[in-house]
């Protein structure tokens, strides 16, 4: 079959190609799509019945960098891809975020969405490029699906906002997202930046929007002649005599329960006992349709939840729209930590903490884009406790390293650069207490903890999570949301930032047509959020600890001349490993221009000072008059030969040996033996002279 590809431009000077439908046509529907030699494969299959009784809809989205794609080979021993990176799990969720919402209600037929990078030109990232071709794919396929969508990766660059930059071009940038939407609005945003206005946020995602609407109406455009007649959608069976009965059982019980002002066990409990109360009032005539009960009292729940909102103004906890829940900081709660805080808001708890290193913990990153040392790391963890819940504790799960990572966006612009602070730095969250927005919890903890490590950060960053109800014609604005605000409502909206601007946020909208006017208002709303929270952990600490922690390593750095590392190191790195085993330091050593730049690091002064000696002993520092201690590495007749620094022996004359008369070396030393000695003079040639008894008082003779 002929290629037909098809080329649009989406944005000035930036064109993708597609091929749509001529490969893997097992799958539903299928597409390269191509920007620069980036080339996504994109694949959407989909069970052709759902399983009987299935009450959720199992999509799943992979997203795959294979190294061929860029000529290389997997790092490491093994030389095949493993499990996804980081990279590729990101990219995943961010395509799962934008399609998910688009598939009509009532399809819970399994489905499946593979993305793999089959050629990669190193500049254009494959990311948004697997965005489009995935919505293609099922778009062009029989599977009902409400799009098509597209993403785009935005930036500002030299006070331009550039579509789709490279990844070169992103390196000068200070603010980046990436932006999914339809033709009709914007669905999700993620992305991170140096401090900018709301303003400036907004009309980046302008920008966005402006090509993605070209992408979109692009895809329809291939649709029309080449995609396949849906599936028709699914109705849902609805027991309407059933559904009515229902209703009047429950008759006002979750409006009242709504209007309680509950915690979150308290206002669970209450619902699940209306939930209860309805099946058992049904079970004799309707025996099998408690699950249709359930999900009735979920529908009534979710209604009273927003109509109290909207019409009443009040929350479940009673709180106002823009009324954040209470607040309390605590630093330095784990002693031996390099640094720690706990972060509380209302039902959500957040412990982070902090631990410096040295280059030697640096995280190397190899994937198929970048390859690089990653010296700041943030962890999240969700363990089940923190909502109440008893599960499996397996592998770190997606979610927690999208939370993480969002977390880690927002406060990496605010971490000091090696020159400034020239330690590895890793925080780690473990929320001990859920209900709304942990990952937001994260960030205040996070940099909290970095204050209290005294890691000289810039500003102080904290994060809320926003959220929106909407209807016909009001819409109500929600600051600090909690679980089930975020379950029932429009719109998930986190934002970072300092005093001064936002530094990273993550946006999923639920609903079509919210217009930028209204996003404006929310970002409004979150700054006011912010700043309250800024305030509330100012409380606490509101600046660096002026030194770090007694416990976290220190380290030196001298440097010598470029012709000295070879002895440093020494064959096989024998020396530099000696160098290391005697001083209790570790030793590292990076090539700078012309000179070798030393990093010394210990858990106490004296090991660096120890390795400082030795390293200056190679290098020809050895001064006359001090005081070293050697190891005795030959005898003869005549004296020992003692190493004073690795690779340079010195001798030890039988006359030094003490005072009296010596008879025999070996009376006095063996082979192995440490010694303290006196470097009495560096001769012509480097040779040295050494004396034990210049050490020795003589009243000991």
């Amino acid at each position: 079959m002929k290629a037909d590809f098809k080329t649009i431009e989406y944005a000035p000077g930036k064109e993708m190609t597609i091929d749509a439908g001529r490969l893997a046509k097992q799958a539903n529907g299928s597409s390269f799509v191509r920007i620069g030699d980036t080339v996504v494969m994109a694949t959407a299959t989909s069970a052709p019945e759902a399983k009987p009784g299935q009450p959720f809809f199992p999509l799943t989205v992979e997203f795959k960098e294979t190294y061929a794609a860029g000529g290389k080979f997997p790092g490491g021993f093994i030389k095949r891809e493993g499990r996804p990176s980081e990279k590729e799990i990101l990219s995943a969720r961010l395509i799962d975020r934008t399609i998910r919402p688009l598939f009509p209600d009532g399809f819970m037929n399994e489905t499946q969405v593979i993305c793999q990078v089959f050629s990669s030109d190193g500049e254009n990232d494959g990311d948004v490029i697997g965005a489009v071709a995935a919505s293609l794919s099922l778009t062009i396929s029989d599977i009902p699906f409400e799009g098509p969508m597209a993403q785009v990766r935005i930036a500002r660059i030299n006070g331009e906002f550039v579509v789709n930059p490279t990844v070169t071009e992103l390196k000068a940038a200070d603010l980046e997202m990436i932006v999914g939407g339809t033709l009709e609005s914007v669905v999700m945003v993620e992305g991170e930046m140096e401090e900018v206005s709301e303003e400036d946020m907004v009309e980046a995602i302008r920008h966005a929007h402006d090509a993605i609407k070209k992408l979109c109406q692009f895809q329809l455009d291939v649709r029309e002649e080449l995609g396949k007649e849906k599936w028709e959608k699914p109705e849902p069976e609805v027991n309407t005599e059933l559904e009515a009965k229902v209703r009047e059982h429950a008759g006002n019980k979750f409006l009242d329960i709504s209007r309680s002002k509950l915690s979150k066990k308290e206002y669970s409990a209450a619902c699940k006992d209306v939930r209860t109360e309805a099946k058992e009032a049904f079970a004799e005539e309707y025996p099998e349709e408690e699950e249709f009960i359930s999900e009735v009292c979920h529908v009534m729940q979710k209604e009273a939840m927003r109509k109290v909102l909207l019409e009443e103004n009040q929350r479940i906890d009673g709180r106002k729209p823009e009324e954040i829940r209470p607040i309390w900081t605590e630093v330095g709660y784990l002693p031996r930590t390099h640094g720690s805080a706990i972060f509380t808001r209302g039902e959500t708890q957040a412990l982070a903490s902090v631990t410096l290193g040295t280059k030697r913990d640096e995280q190397m990153i190899d994937t198929l884009f970048y390859s690089d040392a990653k010296r700041f790391m943030l962890d999240y963890n969700f363990p089940p406790f923190c909502t109440g819940e008893v599960k499996m504790m397996r592998g770190v799960s997606r979610r927690e390293i999208g939370h993480g990572n969002l977390a880690e966006r927002a406060l990496k612009k605010m971490v000091p650069s090696t020159d400034e602070f020239d330690y590895t730095i890793r925080v780690v969250s473990d929320v001990l207490e859920s209900n709304g927005s942990s990952s937001m919890a994260t960030v205040c903890s996070g940099s909290m903890s970095l204050m209290d490590a005294g890691v000289p950060v810039k500003k102080p960053v904290a994060g809320i999570a926003m959220g929106m109800i909407v209807d016909e014609n009001k819409h109500v604005v929600l600051s600090d949301i909690q679980g089930e605000e975020d379950h029932m409502g429009d719109m998930d909206f986190k934002v970072t930032g300092t005093s001064d601007g936002i530094t990273a946020c993550q946006m999923d909208i639920k609903v079509k047509g919210i217009s930028y006017e209204v996003m404006v208002e929310a970002l409004q709303q979150a700054r006011e959020g912010r700043m309250h929270i800024l305030e509330k952990m100012a409380e606490s600490i509101s600046q660096p600890r002026p030194e770090v922690s007694k416990y976290a390593p220190s380290f030196v750095k001298i440097e010598v001349d470029s012709d000295q590392i070879g002895g440093i190191i020494g064959p096989g790195g024998k020396v530099i490993q000696s160098i290391q085993r005697e001083s209790g330091a570790e030793v590292m050593i990076e090539e700078v221009g012309n000179k070798g730049v030393i990093t010394i690091s210990a858990d106490e002064k004296e090991k660096i000072d120890a390795a400082i000696q030795k390293i200056k002993g190679i290098t020809g520092d050895l001064e006359e008059g001090e005081v070293y201690l050697g190891t005795v590495r030959s005898i003869k007749e005549y004296g020992a030969f003692v190493e004073i620094m690795p690779g340079r022996d010195g001798l030890l004359h039988i006359s030094e040996l003490d005072h009296k008369r010596i008879n025999k070396v070996t009376d006095v030393l063996s082979e192995g033996d440490k010694v303290e000695v006196k470097l009495l003079k560096v001769e012509d040639g480097g040779k040295l002279r050494l004396s034990r008894k210049a050490l020795i008082p003589k009243d000991q003779e």
